[in-house]
């Protein structure tokens, strides 16, 4: 087929006042697009309905077993000890949603995959582990008439094991059904820490509604600053090793074989949680102490592995988007202004100075770009298929689209 203009657009001669664009620099406009794979080869795509029937089905399958886990809470504890537990539950959940959309700033995820991962681990992550916990001590009672299982047993084995597993099966799911926004580490990263906060929200509700009911205020306080201000990451964190294999495995192109890396990330999962609830049962006086040598430095090093992922998603996006400007599709200074942060900055910047409309269209363009980027990356690294290529030409055509809606 005939390659298009790669340049269809008027670039302006001088950059306006404040701009973050360049004036176009003097280089030669190749007559095709000249990196190893062809950048544009392929018919407009058909839609893809997939990921957003995967996050409807997700979503009402959410509500649906969360309304029957609130009743369950509500019939155990009575609406005023849920309601006090769901507000104070708040709190943490509000520090890390924050978080999460500080990590997921870069390339934003789809906010209907998000609510379906967030429901999942809110509602049927929990009632996953309700039903085994409550299958446990059926069992137990058959078993050893009058008998009960094991406290310690089912906070170092049980719960690890059944807790990460049902949040992991979330992040599996999105990574089935909805591949197209499953791109890397931090994408798995992100859905990881979405059902985890989902997930500690609901358990946060349980815990703080049966510390009031048994311990009255005071319970309800340390129960609170341990789980609400100490350590309202924990199942951020464990579930994270579960959602950083998945990505790993996602960018390396794997179909079948994630599996291998689902279970490579829920065995992290599995032992940083046991090593978490061991420490809280045996560890007694000594619990706080091997919190700051064990936790905090764990958590610390999360940061610093988060930041540099966060730094690879940039150097990706200006690697790939240079291709582009190499085959004339941008000019060197939007690559600039689109695959660093701080030109991406600038960009906002001048948009406001602009109009408020403007400030939608650059974040538009940032966000087509970014995932020009990333879909490039399957391309030319060999692990994406057909609809990767059909996908480059529609951005193609919606990035040129709003480059000229900006530089007009």
């Amino acid at each position: 087929m005939t390659t298009p203009d790669p340049r269809p657009y008027p670039y302006p001669t001088h950059p306006h006042p404040g701009s973050p664009y360049q004036a176009a620099p003097q280089y030669p406009v190749l007559p095709s697009p000249a990196p190893a794979q062809p950048i544009w080869s392929a018919p407009p795509p058909r839609a893809r309905s997939g990921g957003v029937v995967f996050a409807i089905i997700g979503i009402v399958l959410g509500v649906v077993v969360g309304l029957l886990v609130l009743a369950y809470l509500v019939m155990a504890l009575g609406v005023s000890t849920v309601a006090t537990g769901a507000f104070l539950a708040l709190v943490p959940l509000a520090i890390v949603l924050l978080a999460i959309r500080w990590v997921d700033r870069w390339e934003p995820e789809p906010r209907w995959a998000l609510w379906a991962t967030f429901l999942w681990g809110a509602a049927v992550s929990v009632a996953i582990a309700l039903l085994v916990d409550l299958g446990v001590q059926v069992a137990t009672a058959f078993a050893v008439p009058g008998g009960s299982p094991d406290e310690a047993l089912a906070a170092v084995v049980q719960a690890p094991l059944v807790e990460e597993l049902a949040k992991g099966l979330g992040v599996l799911l999105v990574f089935a059904f909805s591949r197209a926004h499953f791109d890397g580490p931090v994408d798995g990263l992100v859905y990881a820490a979405t059902v985890a906060a989902g997930f500690a929200f609901t358990e946060n509700i349980l815990y703080f509604g049966v510390s009031l009911a048994e311990g009255g205020a005071v319970e309800l306080g340390s129960v609170f600053v341990v789980r609400g201000l100490f350590s309202p990451f924990a199942h951020v964190l464990f579930t994270a090793c579960t959602g950083l294999m998945i990505g790993i495995g996602a960018r390396r192109g794997a179909g079948a074989s994630i599996i291998l890396w689902f279970l490579g990330g829920l065995a992290g999962a599995v032992f940083l949680h046991a090593l978490w609830n061991g420490s809280l049962t045996f560890a007694g006086d000594g619990a706080i102490a091997l919190y700051f040598l064990v936790q905090v430095p764990l958590f610390a090093g999360a940061i610093l592995l988060t930041v540099f992922l966060r730094r690879e998603e940039s150097k990706l996006t200006r690697t790939r988007l240079g291709e582009y400007a190499a085959a004339g599709w941008l000019t060197p200074g939007e690559v600039d202004v689109l695959g660093t942060p701080a030109g991406r900055r600038r960009a906002l910047a001048w948009a406001r100075v602009q109009r408020p409309s403007r400030v939608g269209e650059v974040r538009g363009l940032i966000a087509d770009a970014t995932t020009l980027a990333f879909n490039r990356q399957m391309v030319v690294s060999g692990r994406g298929d057909v609809r990767r290529v059909q996908d480059e030409g529609a951005l193609l055509q919606r990035l040129s689209a709003r480059r000229s809606a900006l530089l007009r």
